[in-house]
């Protein structure tokens, strides 16, 4: 606030100078006379973590509980064990959980199995929507909060825990159900069929994209010699991403990569801010979970039936010229120019490992679109896929349950599109829900970056005086 705040003496909870508060108003003042209020909570010292990430919090006005109904009814939910008579029995596949070392909620395993032609691929999804029910309580406030959002060391969830935790999360050695994505691949990495099902599963392992990539591309005889059950699965997989990500370069998705940093908070102190991993791994699962979104979203598009796509429109060509007016000056050699992606992916190439990489990747994000939610399927320019939507992580994001509706309705065979069970609480249309989880998207992404810049500056506290490189 661009004024000073009145506080009396009996208003102030007993807070001290130099601490973090929050203050409700409770006049705003009239005729030069300042705005007075009180202070509802004391936060605490603002050179720590902790107070650093709850008041991002408080400034995108994030809830951080859930309202008493919703955990109430989320209380009540009973775990499904057994098939419903609607599921596939696939507890005899050896699904995984590949995730990363914090990971919080595991909502999606994989499985390979090679055969004389090519490949089946297992993609198997959190069921969700089996406990949450369109328009119920639980529903409604997933449906509002849009997506989970991630801090270090905490996460507001978009479900409540008794969900995301428990109930629906793929956790090693118990009976889950889960919607399934079976894949089909010939030798070269072209799908040649598909099948999607409710399933019950049960995961073999938790994996960490650490153990994986000793397994498989660091060929660790420690780590391979403790799961070497698995070990065909894992190869098999391993060559099936292979040839899954080469098929997607063939066709120009942009395959750049911008650096995240990973905070790592100790005694709500910023201990180090260093690159996120990402490892062969992480690109393994991406590659699967790309496969089941287009092929979920081809599925729908065929047969005309709606639901919310995730779609990347192209770049406007004005901002393509400054781009390349950029890069040009920056001295790349850069491909033929034509507005596809396959020219952006040539640009990539080109700039790999070269000083200005970093620089490029980043100017190249600024030129693209940003990739959105809605109705109508235009494609998506950055992955250079024709049908593309979210349906893999719907613990976290409120498009994937939507899509696993959508799907289900299709599946169920339930009658004309106006006899269908409704995808979406209170009579909300897609076009709506595209425009706000979308915006909730955004919230989430502006958080994060929100909190990255307030713990940095925490960081460097400690290392003033001091010089670094940077860009």
């Amino acid at each position: 606030l661009p004024f000073t705040v009145l506080i009396r003496r009996s208003n102030t909870l007993g807070a001290r100078n130099n601490t973090a508060v929050l203050v409700e108003i409770l006049d705003y003042g009239v005729d030069g006379r300042p705005p007075e209020g009180k202070i509802v909570e004391i936060l605490g010292d603002p050179l720590t973590a902790q107070v650093q990430i709850r008041m991002a919090i408080e400034q995108f006005e994030l809830a951080r509980g859930f309202p008493p109904r919703v955990e109430a009814e989320a209380e009540r939910l009973q775990p499904l064990t057994e098939g419903d008579g609607h599921r596939i029995d696939l507890r005899h596949i050896p699904h995984v959980t590949i995730d990363g070392e914090d990971a919080r909620d595991f909502d999606d395993a994989v499985a390979v199995e090679r055969h004389a032609s090519g490949f089946r691929l297992y993609v198997s999804i959190a069921d969700v929507g089996h406990y949450v029910r369109t328009g119920s309580a639980v529903d409604i406030e997933a449906y509002r909060r849009g997506t989970s959002v991630y801090f270090p060391d905490l996460v507001i969830p978009m479900l409540p825990e008794r969900l995301s935790n428990d109930l629906c999360s793929l956790v090693p050695d118990q009976d889950r159900p889960a919607f399934s994505a079976i894949l089909e691949f010939n030798d070269r990495g072209e799908r040649t069929g598909q099948e999607f099902s409710k399933s019950m599963i049960r995961s073999r392992q938790r994996f960490t994209y650490t153990i994986v990539r000793q397994i498989l591309y660091d060929n660790n005889p420690a780590a391979r010699n403790a799961h070497s059950s698995l070990l065909p699965m894992l190869e098999g997989a391993k060559i099936l991403a292979g040839l899954l990500w080469r098929q997607r370069m063939k066709r120009g998705s942009i395959g750049f990569d911008i650096p995240e940093p990973e905070i790592m908070l100790r005694d709500d102190k910023v201990a180090s801010i260093r690159r996120a991993e990402r490892n062969l791994a992480h690109k393994l699962i991406e590659e699967f979970m790309l496969a089941a979104n287009e092929a979920v979203a081809e599925t729908m598009d065929r047969r005309k039936r709606p639901v919310l796509y995730r779609i990347h429109e192209r770049p406007d060509p004005t901002k393509v010229e400054q781009f390349t007016e950029t890069t040009v000056a920056m001295g790349l050699a850069l491909p033929r120019f034509e507005l596809s992606p396959a020219w952006f992916a040539g640009v990539v190439k080109k700039a790999e490992n070269s000083p200005a990489q970093y620089v490029i990747n980043n100017l190249m994000l600024r030129t693209m679109q940003q990739a959105r939610y809605s109705p109508e399927n235009t494609g998506h320019f950055g992955l250079a896929a024709e049908y593309y939507l979210h349906f893999t992580s719907p613990i976290r994001r409120y498009p994937d349950l939507v899509a696993h509706r959508a799907l289900l309705n299709l599946l169920g065979q339930s009658g004309p599109d106006e006899e269908q069970p409704p995808v979406l609480p209170g009579g909300i249309g897609l076009d709506d829900a595209g425009l706000h989880l979308s915006r909730r998207e955004r919230v989430s992404v502006d958080v994060e970056r929100n909190t990255q810049s307030r713990l940095s500056c925490l960081f460097l506290l400690d290392h003033v005086g001091e010089e670094f490189d940077s860009i």
